[in-house]
């Protein structure tokens, strides 16, 4: 299956963003974890993922005369490089976008479902804003908000840490203005 197929599909994104900071989980504690997803999409796309070394068995365990496998995610196989998104289309860009808000939006509504959500506590943001930026400005931004992420980003599971999913947006909703010849003397 092609990589931007495979990883640009809502549940799938679902299933990789579930197996970050190097946490193993079974199929049926997947399950557990999406209960809006019927069991048996679940496990097909835990499937395509393993079967494309985007998950890995990590340990095998006989549970009532079944194996039951435990996954980890190889992060490595789980992201599209930049090489990857320069050949994409703009059509797959479109699909890719659907996919991600979908998935998204699916997760926040896992949280509100949650018993005791509460997004004021848990300090909960969607907040979107206009910036006006030179492209110098636009890759200084871009440059600062990497710096202060990437510290974070090996992070692994402790008790004292939940899960933050956090998602950056950015696109120009305008052409850039064009100065015409004689302007740019």
């Amino acid at each position: 299956m092609d990589p931007l197929d495979l990883l640009l599909h809502p549940v799938r994104l679902r299933i990789v963003h579930a197996m970050s900071g190097g946490r193993t989980r079974t199929t049926s504690e997947l399950c557990a974890h999406f209960p809006d997803i019927p069991k048996t999409s679940l496990y097909r796309h835990v499937g395509l993922l393993a079967q494309a070394g985007v998950l890995e068995v990590a340990d095998e365990q006989r549970v009532h005369g079944a194996v039951e496998r435990h996954y980890r995610l190889r992060r490595d196989r789980a992201t599209i490089d930049a090489e990857s998104a320069a050949t994409m289309s703009l059509d797959d860009h479109r699909n890719g976008f659907t996919a991600t808000l979908a998935a998204l939006h699916a997760d926040f509504n896992a949280y509100l479902d949650r018993a005791g959500a509460d997004p004021v506590a848990d300090a909960i943001g969607y907040r979107q804003g206009i910036f006006w930026l030179t492209p110098e400005e636009h890759g200084e931004l871009v440059a600062a908000m990497l710096e202060t992420l990437r510290p974070r980003v090996a992070n692994e599971p402790a008790p004292e840490r939940i899960p933050y999913l956090m998602s950056i947006i950015q696109f120009p909703i305008e052409e850039a203005p064009t100065r015409n010849a004689a302007e740019a003397d």
